[in-house]
């Protein structure tokens, strides 16, 4: 074996190193192939992630997408997961991607958790710049993902859902706002903070249902007390004691204000009603809070973190009575109330990623993981007994429907031109739930809405059945769909299983034959106009506090992004022959 020493950031050797390879290989002609050991010559050492054997010629390769035969394979996209901070600096990693892949799957930024905050607002953060940058690069990106049960806004989503609570007069006492309706004018009512914030009364109609109503604009986001509206009370609240707010408001967009009551002497909140989702029509907000210090006279909405106007009307402020039970006060909402929500939040949620992203990304996951893990992988998973905060199980609620709604909603609002995958995991491990996810498909279509193919993760190991895998590509094949490999990564695999520091010559030449297998699998058994692509998940191997598969040799390159003898693997599979 030869042991060279070099670097590979730049892959570039000089005409000597060539001349010299070249003379060895000609003494070596019926020996054993030569190895190299690439080690990066950094300073405080190497690591063992920067010394793995790779066949001769490895930096010979070309990038990986130049082995695509695109007149067999007219609509394969080879793609690639990264996190968008990285693609967007178009740095190292930018550069690497964009020579070697076609498309990009952001691996968080485009789950719903990531989008919709705690208020119900849409942030999209960066999301606009990077698909500026793909598209200037020309590179496509597939959207991960519609619908999911994890990475959810599970706290917002919970809150639609929640008990009502009863403005019931038999419960409360008296109104404390003695100006609560706003038909004779403001009065009472005062505003201020350092947004400048203006305050009005509509025109006679603007109120809700009719009438008037008070509006307040804040000009610019700011802080929350940046822009306030607030009312002072004749008698201060009693401390301990539940009192119920109940309004109707509405914004010039979307957004949510905080409400509270505060002792005006000293400006401390005694007691908070917290959120006030806000919405372009006409809404009722119930909230109910408990007084928690003295002098609570001020009742006050900060408003300072919404920029644009903001109406109020019939606000009213009411002490629950002594003795009134939970039982009494608060109303479970119907299934068929919480479908109409839920249906109305999806339909928002979808309407607002399209509007952003719908432009440009023209293939989705519509659905992620829907497949139940039990005895019964073709029925849908339902939510366990302790959910996780970021869970949120929409088909416990919306039923088997939900992937037709979400499905439709993408069609209305993202085009017909879309192409839409119900996307699962271990469908090589258990092929009846790859059975269930074609059955499911099948439902989906029964009523109305088109699945434009499977997504199959794939994240895999050395010791999983080969055979599996092949048929599993048949059972798919079989359905005359798109097939998508979304998420691929091959780890080593083992019990314990093997990581960076353990892995041997033996593990990574056999990592890259797996990763030719699962490739070359995909074009034999799959058809030419069904082959939508394969996405490897994890470029690079896992660092030891990585959040996925952490420590594991998983990627095509090194952690420094050393090309791996996986890279050659792949790149045979894609030329379906071996390339040096």
């Amino acid at each position: 074996m030869l042991t060279i020493n070099y670097r590979d950031v730049a892959r570039h050797v000089s005409i000597l190193f060539i001349i010299s390879i070249t003379l060895l290989l000609a003494s070596c002609a019926n020996s054993d192939p030569v190895k190299v050991v690439i080690v990066d010559e950094k300073p405080g050492g190497n690591t063992p992630e920067d010394t793995v054997k790779q066949p001769l010629g490895i930096n010979d390769y070309k990038d990986l997408k130049t082995y695509i035969d695109r007149s067999a394979s007219p609509v394969f996209q080879l793609g690639v997961g990264v996190l968008l901070n990285d693609f967007v600096a178009k740095g190292d990693i930018y550069n690497l991607l964009t020579a070697n892949f076609d498309q990009i799957t952001l691996g968080n930024e485009m789950k719903e958790d990531a989008i919709v905050q705690n208020n119900g607002s849409l942030n999209f953060g960066n999301l606009p710049q990077l698909l500026t940058i793909a598209k200037d690069a020309g590179i496509s990106v597939h959207g991960h993902t519609l619908l999911w049960h994890s990475q959810q806004r599970a706290s917002y989503l919970n809150s639609l859902i929640a008990p009502a609570i009863s403005p019931d007069d038999n419960l409360l006492e008296a109104n404390l706002i003695e100006n609560s309706d706003f038909e004779a004018n403001t009065n009472g009512w005062n505003s201020w903070g350092a947004n400048n914030p203006t305050r009005g009364r509509t025109e006679a109609g603007g109120g809700y249902g009719g009438g008037y109503a008070m509006w307040l604009t804040n000009p610019v986001v700011g802080s929350s007390w940046y822009a306030q509206v607030a009312y002072d009370l004749q008698t201060a609240l009693q401390n301990g004691s539940r009192y119920l707010l109940n309004l109707n408001i509405k914004g010039s967009k979307a957004g949510a204000i905080s409400v509270g009551m505060q002792n005006p002497d000293n400006y401390a909140g005694v007691g908070s009603f917290g959120l006030v989702n806000i919405t372009e029509d006409w809404s009722e907000v119930t909230l109910l809070t408990t007084i928690t210090g003295v002098n609570a006279k001020r009742f006050i909405f900060d408003c300072g973190e919404y920029d644009g106007t903001i109406y109020f009307d019939n606000v009213t402020l009411r002490r629950v009575k002594t003795g009134v039970s939970d039982q009494q006060l608060y109303v479970e909402k119907t299934a068929a109330e919480k479908d109409a929500i839920l249906t109305a939040e999806l339909e928002r949620w979808v309407k607002g990623i399209m509007g952003v992203a719908g432009y440009y990304v023209k293939s989705w996951d519509a659905m992620n993981e829907p497949m139940s893990d039990g005895p019964d992988p073709s029925q849908l998973k339902t939510a366990p007994a302790n959910p996780a905060a970021n869970e949120f199980y929409w088909q416990d609620y919306l039923g088997k429907d939900v992937a037709v709604k979400v499905i439709q909603f993408a069609r209305q609002y993202g085009g017909n031109d879309l192409k839409l995958f119900i996307n699962d995991y271990n469908l090589e491990y258990n092929l009846d739930k790859c059975r269930g996810l074609i059955q499911y498909a099948s439902y989906i279509e029964s009523k109305g809405a088109k699945v434009d193919g499977f997504g199959t993760q794939m994240h895999i190991s050395l010791d999983t059945d080969s055979n599996k895998i092949v048929q599993m590509y048949k059972l798919l094949a079989a359905t005359g769909k798109l097939v998508k490999v979304t998420e691929l990564d091959i780890g080593l695999g083992g019990n314990p299983v093997i990581t960076t520091p353990n892995a041997t010559e033996d593990n990574y030449q056999a990592q890259a034959k797996m990763y030719r297998f699962v490739v070359e699998k995909y074009f034999e058994n799959i058809p030419a106009s069904q082959r939508a692509g394969i996405t490897v998940w994890s470029p690079f191997d896992s660092p030891a506090d990585g959040g996925w598969r952490a420590n594991q040799p998983i990627g095509l390159w090194t952690i420094n992004h050393v090309r791996k003898p996986a890279y050659a693997g792949f790149a045979n599979g894609l030329a379906g022959k071996e390339i040096n």
